[in-house]
């Protein structure tokens, strides 16, 4: 079967993101385009997944845990789970690398955690848009580690991607994916950077407003609808 899947996703947790994203109106909007999947991807964080799976059950739209962690390089890099505990064993990593800083509501915006019923229950004090200390490589080892799904993230865009900011991947880095913008002409980038045909693709919103959820763009093809079909099969 041909799931269709979005699988970069912020929530209102997210100092960028509109302050409606929250669980139910994400998953019903999901829900409304004939998504199967999705990711939550908030910056640096996973506090809100617990409540976005418990919502995503409801509507059976199934919700990979994950997270979009800023490097040290200041290069976005997904991981993605198919468990949330793993992603809450990663979590610990994050809370020992990012930086103590004061979200500065009025610059960057709130940062919600919510409940199962879109009730904010904190307005995280942590500002989670800055890097945190583990090199690109260091952060890969440790989502691998935990046995997550490391994939940098908007290869193609001209800032906080992996080849912006370091001119190419290394192949030396346990990566087997690379996340491609929707309206980015993957043939242009291949022509600028022939080696990324080695890499598999996805392609996903980053959506920080409910109108940028793809539509049914991009399919995984699986043979059951479950977390693990669907990463295996990335």
């Amino acid at each position: 079967m041909n799931l269709a899947v979005d699988l970069h996703i912020h929530s209102g947790l997210s100092p960028c993101a509109e302050n409606d994203m929250t669980p139910n109106n994400i998953i019903r909007m999901a829900k409304l385009k004939k998504l199967d999947a999705i990711a939550i991807t908030d910056h640096n964080s996973t506090k809100n997944l617990k409540c976005f799976l418990k919502v995503a059950q409801k509507y059976d739209v199934l919700c990979i845990p994950g997270v979009e962690i800023t490097t040290k390089e200041e290069v976005h890099l997904l991981a993605l789970f198919d468990h949330l505990t793993k992603a809450m064993e990663f979590q610990e990593v994050l809370d020992d690398t990012l930086p103590k800083i004061k979200n500065n509501t009025e610059l960057f915006g709130n940062q919600y955690v919510y409940d199962d019923e879109d009730n904010i229950v904190e307005d995280y004090n942590t500002l989670l848009i800055n890097a945190i200390s583990l090199t690109l490589k260091e952060t890969i080892d440790e989502i691998v580690k935990i046995g997550g799904v490391p994939i940098p993230a908007h290869v193609d865009r001209h800032s906080f991607s992996i080849i912006s900011n370091l001119g190419f991947i290394s192949p030396e880095l346990k990566l087997q994916i690379i996340e491609i913008s929707k309206n980015y002409s993957y043939s242009d980038l291949l022509r600028k950077h022939p080696y990324l045909s080695n890499y598999k693709k996805i392609i996903s919103s980053d959506a920080h407003c409910l109108g940028d959820i793809l539509e049914r763009d991009f399919f995984v093809s699986t043979s059951n609808k479950n977390i693990d079909e669907i990463l295996n099969n990335l």
